[in-house]
This record gives structure tokens, C-alpha cells and sequence, in this order.
């Protein structure tokens, strides 16, 4: 087995699970005798030169931790870099040339970029550039192309439907509507499976635009049964029919300008308007990707961190391993770049959810 020097980033948002893949990655390239680089703070480290060799000691004990040892940014983009000037106005600049020469110096055999979609299409710009990568798929919105799971994502839901349980007794004890808003950006995922999980009366996702006439029917119903309160889960990037998505802020220095958030507000000002019902939101937000990673995605983000370097040592660089049926598969990044992996409406969840009542809105 040659001996590799190995690079390695985490970028994008934060997740519970990189750490592991960081670990995985490190242990097994040390252990045939190679060495690692770690690149801080994603592709800012890279555009910055900002590495350190890792040190067995440096990945133990980190299986179960949370974030990320490397840091992460997600606004880092080599090829429209933010620079930022008086006033804080932004300017931009193409580093992606002095990211390249930053790698070269490092002498490394290979890249591991771990990250979701944009992190992933970065990396497959940069490997068209000439930088041998293998992308890892990190989100905890699971909505990368080529791959059924990511990292993240079990943990995710797993948060979200303790939330969901939580406001349940709240919801019981004072007849209220209880909304409960989740991330997934335009991915209606976690949504759907913490909704079922939690028993969501009602689950509004961003691939099925709802009616709010169906939704204030659902609840009304509920009621005119003796269930006088109701469960609603909503995605961030929900939105009614032939209406918009609620943006919270913009952000212009981010490969993701657009941050979604609070449409659980602005429903429950409708739902409560039209029912004469209490209505109360809840934004889960950030508490979604923090804490420990659950042990489905600390065993999940070990192995892919190992096929990671079975990767690299059969020479598939421009690849992500994927995972399709319950087996690790090559997925270009080509592929990644150019789309997202969104609930199909044929999905077997949403039919089961329809199954036994769950309403979504259409």
C-alpha cells in the first residue's frame, strides 16, 4: 500500500457526524502510514493556506462530538471569494487559482471534501481545475443527488421529532394548534420523516405547495371530533400554492444567499385568524444540526470516511461516495453540482402518511 498524504476539509454548514468522517479518514491513512493535512475553516483554509498535519492524537475521541475539529464556513467560494471593505461592502474576487497553488504546496496525493451541494460543486470545479478530490456527502437536509442518505440526517430528525413530542403535551393541555417549523431548505425530508415519526397531524413540505383552505379544514375537523388540538409540522421552504417561500435574511458574501425561516409564524397567524384556535410556533432551527451525532450516523459517516480512501487509492478522484440500496456506489460530482435530491410525491412515506390521515395540505 502506497503512502498517502492526505488533505482534508469540512465545508458548508456545520453537522453531527464530521468529526467521525474526519477520524475514519485520518485512522486509516495513518495507519498505512500516511500522513494528514487538515485545512481549517472549508475552502477559506484553502484559499488562506491555513493547514495543519493531524496527529493521531488529534482525532481520538472525537467519534461522538459534534461540529467540526477543522471548522467549516459557507461562504467560502475559491471562484467568487468575499472580500469584505469600508462600510462593510463586499466586494468579490477569483482565488480559485491561489487555492490550487496553496494545495501544490502541500504536496498532497488527494483532496477529501466533505460537505453538501455546494460544497460538492465547488469541489467538482476545483477537480476539473486539476486538484485529484473525493467528495463525502454531509447534510442534514439528505437532499444531495446519487446518494439515498447523508450523514446528518438521522440526527436531525431524531431532534426534531423529540421537539415535535415535546409540544404534544403543551398542545393537549391548552387545546392549541401547535406548529412546529424544521429546516430542509428546499428539501421537504426532514419534514416528512420527523413528521411522521412524531405524529404530525398535519406535514407541509416545499415539493407539495398547500392550500391553507385544506389546512384550516383539516384542523376543523379534528375539532368538530373531540381532538381539540392539532400538530403541524412545516419545512422552512414550504409555501402555498402559487405563493413564495418566507425569507428570513440574505445573505450576499454565501454560495446560499437566500436563508429560509419563519413561515411557521406566518401560518399560525393564518391558521388562528381563520379558527378562532390558539396558535403557537415553534422554530427549531440550529438545534437541528448540533449535539452528538445519533449511532446510526456516527457508524454511517465511519464507513464512508473509510470508502473515502478506498477511493482514493483506486485513483476515482471527481467522484462522491454514494450510498444507493444499502451499498456504497460512485456518484460523479458532476452529478452533484447540478441538482438537488427533492421528496418525489409518489414517495412511499407521503402515501403512507396519506394512508392514515396525515393531511399535506394539497
Amino acid at each position: 500500500m502506497k503512502k498517502r498524504r492526505i488533505a482534508i476539509l469540512t465545508g458548508g454548514g456545520d453537522c453531527p457526524g464530521l468529526n467521525a468522517v474526519i477520524r475514519a479518514v485520518a485512522k486509516k491513512a495513518m495507519g498505512e502510514g500516511g500522513e494528514v493535512i487538515g485545512i481549517e475553516d472549508g475552502f477559506e483554509g484553502l484559499v488562506k493556506n491555513r493547514v495543519k498535519k493531524l496527529q493521531n492524537s488529534d482525532v481520538s475521541g472525537i467519534l461522538t462530538m459534534g461540529g467540526t475539529i477543522l471548522g467549516t464556513s459557507n461562504i467560502a467560494n475559491p471562484y467568487h471569494y468575499a472580500i469584505e471593505g469600508k462600510g462593510c461592502k463586499l466586494t468579490f474576487r477569483d482565488y480559485h487559482k491561489k487555492a490550487i497553488n496553496n494545495f501544490k504546496k502541500m504536496k498532497a496525493d488527494a483532496l477529501v471534501a466533505i460537505g453538501g451541494d455546494g460544497t460538492l460543486s465547488m469541489a467538482y470545479r476545483l477537480f476539473e481545475d486539476g486538484i485529484p478530490i473525493v467528495g463525502v456527502p454531509k447534510t442534514i437536509d439528505n437532499d444531495i443527488v446519487g446518494t439515498d442518505i447523508t450523514f446528518g440526517f438521522d440526527t436531525a430528525v431524531s431532534i426534531a421529532t423529540e421537539g415535535i413530542d415535546r409540544v404534544h403535551t403543551t398542545a393537549q393541555s391548552h387545546h392549541r394548534v401547535m406548529i412546529v417549523e424544521v429546516m430542509g431548505r428546499t428539501a421537504g425530508w426532514i419534514a416528512l420523516h420527523s413528521g411522521v415519526a412524531g405524529g404530525g397531524d398535519i406535514i407541509l413540505i416545499p415539493e407539495i405547495p398547500y392550500d391553507i383552505n385544506i389546512v384550516v379544514k383539516k384542523i376543523k375537523e379534528r375539532h368538530s371530533k373531540g381532538k381539540k388540538f392539532s400538530i403541524v409540522v412545516v419545512a422552512e421552504g414550504a409555501r402555498p400554492e402559487g405563493g413564495d417561500v418566507v425569507v428570513q435574511r440574505i445573505v450576499k458574501a454565501s454560495t446560499e444567499a437566500v436563508r429560509l425561516g419563519g413561515i411557521g409564524f406566518v401560518l399560525g397567524d393564518q391558521i388562528e385568524k381563520l379558527t378562532c384556535i390558539e396558535t403557537r410556533a415553534v422554530v427549531l432551527g440550529h438545534l437541528q444540526r448540533g449535539g452528538s451525532p445519533t449511532p446510526f450516523d456516527r457508524v454511517l459517516a465511519t464507513q464512508l470516511g473509510s470508502k473515502a480512501m478506498d477511493f482514493i487509492d483506486e485513483g476515482a478522484f471527481g467522484y462522491m461516495v454514494g450510498i444507493k440500496q444499502n451499498d456504497f456506489t460512485r456518484v460523479s460530482l458532476r452529478d452533484v453540482a447540478n441538482g438537488k435530491r427533492l421528496v418525489p410525491h409518489d414517495n412511499y412515506l407521503v402515501q403512507a402518511a396519506r394512508s392514515l390521515g396525515t393531511c399535506f395540505g394539497d
